[in-house]
């Protein structure tokens, strides 16, 4: 394992707005998405759209972010990393806006393209700061803590779904609610403090060059991040639609979402821990494994309908410990803008991860409704087990 870079030299109290900004902002923002999506997903099939349609609708977002994430040393260049986090705040905040103006699914679709490319800007630029502010003998537990935070957002948004309804006049209180958390975490954005980015001379180019190389140099990170994407963030827009092919209530397939939330706030800091004070390697090992395993046992959810929330707390666990991980040893080994390109690299390839999960499981709940997701989430969990069991055997 590398040896941890120092932290950056920053007084504590910028060192603590930045960090505090940043996870307020985060959660307010990501609270609204989580909240947002769901009724889209419920209101399209309302109105009649097919699984295998309503997946892609959801993957639009998906689609954006990996068209953006590659570009983001770019911009972050050009903005700076508080002007960057300003941008990317506000962008989401117009998309949201304008979707709950528009009533034709194609323009949805268009504004989440646009929403996903300014989200990844966000997401980029706020990971990289939590992970170069943090102390290196405890970026473990403060990446962890962060992702936790992440985790939140996911029980948070769909419970207040949940609470306050999916039809008629709640739905549009509901989707104002979550543009309404959008417009605070903008706010929230601007408390966080202008920083100074080091170069380095041989990170990684922003664009696709960049992106190339990282991913040859950092092979088993990369897997890790897209299969936890598509286990963690993907499965946010595949599980509801899981839920009413089971026979589930549009609230009750919402939790779902939750289910895996939760999973994700109570995995992360133990996972952190682990990560500063054990093998980073076999903890990764470990998580991929766990994540085969409850997808092995899917096909039984059917006949025990709490077995899928445990599943879904597992997936959103385990499956986003992987992503927490390899963040985590980004950190460790590199600052600046070399930090920002390759978390640049991890994130792209989570949200392919991420894109697949709602496209690949509303095709295989349309083709084949009992068996074909649970062969689709055992091949994607076996190939990251395999892969990461093979990197190690070479290592």
């Amino acid at each position: 394992m590398t040896k941890p870079l120092p932290s950056p030299a920053v007084s504590p109290a910028q060192l603590r707005r930045g960090l505090i900004a940043i996870f307020a902002s985060t959660f307010c923002e990501l609270s609204g998405l989580f909240m947002f999506f769901p009724l889209l997903l419920f209101t399209a099939k309302g109105m009649g759209l097919n699984d295998a349609l309503v997946g892609l609708l959801a993957a639009t977002n998906w689609l954006g972010l990996a068209v953006a994430t590659p570009f983001a040393g770019g911009w972050v260049a050009r903005l700076g990393m508080r002007g960057a986090l300003l941008l990317s705040g506000a962008v989401p905040l117009g998309t949201l806006t304008l979707t709950v103006l528009t009533p034709w699914p194609v323009g949805w679709a268009l504004l989440g393209v646009v929403g996903g490319a300014a989200g990844s800007l966000r997401w980029i630029v706020a990971e990289a700061t939590v992970a170069e502010l943090a102390p290196a003998a405890r970026r473990g537990r403060i990446v962890g803590l962060y992702e936790t935070m992440v985790g939140c957002t996911f029980v948070l948004g769909p419970s207040l779904l949940a609470f306050i309804g999916t039809e008629g006049a709640a739905a549009q209180l509901a989707r104002w609610t979550a543009v309404a958390l959008s417009a605070l975490g903008l706010l929230l954005s601007f408390a966080v403090p202008a920083l100074t980015s080091h170069h380095r001379e041989d990170a990684p180019p922003p664009g696709w060059r960049g992106i190339a190389a990282a991913m040859r140099q950092r092979p088993v990170l990369m897997l890790a991040g897209a299969v936890g994407g598509f286990f963690e963030a993907g499965t946010s827009g595949l599980l509801p639609l899981y839920g009413l092919s089971a026979g589930f209530g549009a609230g009750m397939a919402a939790l779902l979402v939750s289910a895996s939330g939760a999973g994700s706030a109570l995995v992360m800091v133990p996972v952190g821990e682990l990560a500063d004070r054990w093998s980073l390697r076999g903890v990764l090992l470990g998580c991929a494994a766990i994540t085969l395993g409850a997808c092995l046992l899917l096909p039984l959810a059917p006949a025990w309908p709490p077995l899928a929330y445990v599943i879904a707390f597992v997936w959103g666990g385990a499956g986003g410990a992987l992503y927490t991980l390899a963040m985590v040893d980004i950190g460790h080994r590199e600052q600046g803008v070399a930090l920002v390109n390759t978390t640049a690299v991890l994130v792209l390839s989570y949200t392919l991860g991420g894109m697949a999960a709602p496209m690949l499981g509303g095709l295989a709940l349309s083709l084949a409704p009992g068996w074909g997701m649970p062969l689709l989430m055992i091949a994607v969990a076996g190939t990251g087990l395999g892969g990461l069991l093979k990197a190690r055997a070479r290592a």
